[in-house]
């Protein structure tokens, strides 16, 4: 059955007036998982949310200082830009977009690029970040301004409320049905602290050690996980 409440069951009335013998329920958890951003969406509004990092095999996901630590192959590379041209938007923290500049697309990928949103809450983001180049859409939460232009929505938040809590209704008001959040660790920890997660996806490169650096967030409990090997790449998905 379908759980959008405009569609549920008319489809089976209309087959059944027909007099078609319909049967409900076959293959019923195959086809949640098969639908599953449709029904979080649908069931709880708001998007599936997965939450992606990369770890050295002593959970560190960056070295000291400002120098960019490359932890994963080329091969994870490329896995997670497949990972972003299957959903609909990918969400980054202040310092990873300052500090990385990324451009958040599928270019290592042959797919869609999904929508990119930041958390600049003061609005202090340079405007020269391949983030702000207006070629694909671009959501910004900050705490200043709500403004619509071309490729760009300033969307506005409060510092009383929940952050996280008010991206995921933002994004279910945009009629974004999923996001991958790509970090930096204190957005990602804020994210598994408050509950709201569907998966979580960690690369681990088995033969680096990082002395001191950032720490990766803390998994929470989990129900089940995945795991698979990519050359020197461990990637290990989580559910709840």
């Amino acid at each position: 059955r379908d759980p959008f409440k405009e569609v549920d069951g008319k489809g089976i009335d209309k087959l059944q007036a027909a007099g078609t013998e319909v049967i409900v329920g076959i293959e019923e958890e195959a086809c949640r998982d098969l639908n599953k951003r449709f029904f979080r969406f649908t069931e709880e509004h708001r998007p599936y949310v997965i939450l992606k990092w990369a770890q050295s095999a002593n959970r560190k996901m960056a070295g000291r200082g400002d120098e960019r630590l490359m932890i994963t192959n080329d091969y994870s590379n490329r896995l997670v830009h497949k990972w972003r041209s299957e959903e609909a938007a990918i969400l980054v923290g202040t310092n990873t977009a300052l500090m990385d500049d990324p451009a958040l697309t599928t270019r290592l990928w042959s797919g869609r690029h999904p929508v990119r949103a930041v958390v600049d809450m003061d609005l202090r983001l340079p405007p020269g970040l391949k983030l702000f180049n207006r070629k694909y859409p671009t959501i910004v939460f900050n705490t200043i301004m709500h403004d619509e232009q071309e490729n760009l929505l300033l969307y506005e938040v409060s510092r009383e409320s929940s952050l996280i809590f008010q991206m995921v209704s933002a994004f279910h008001q945009l009629k974004i049905q999923s996001v991958i959040v790509e970090g930096g660790s204190l957005l990602l920890q804020s994210f598994i602290d408050s509950g709201i997660w569907d998966e979580i996806r960690v690369i681990t490169n088995k033969d680096l050690h990082v002395p001191e650096g950032l720490w990766a967030p803390e998994l929470p409990e989990i129900g089940h996980k995945e795991e698979f090997e990519l050359f020197n790449d461990l990637v290990s998905i989580y559910y709840p």
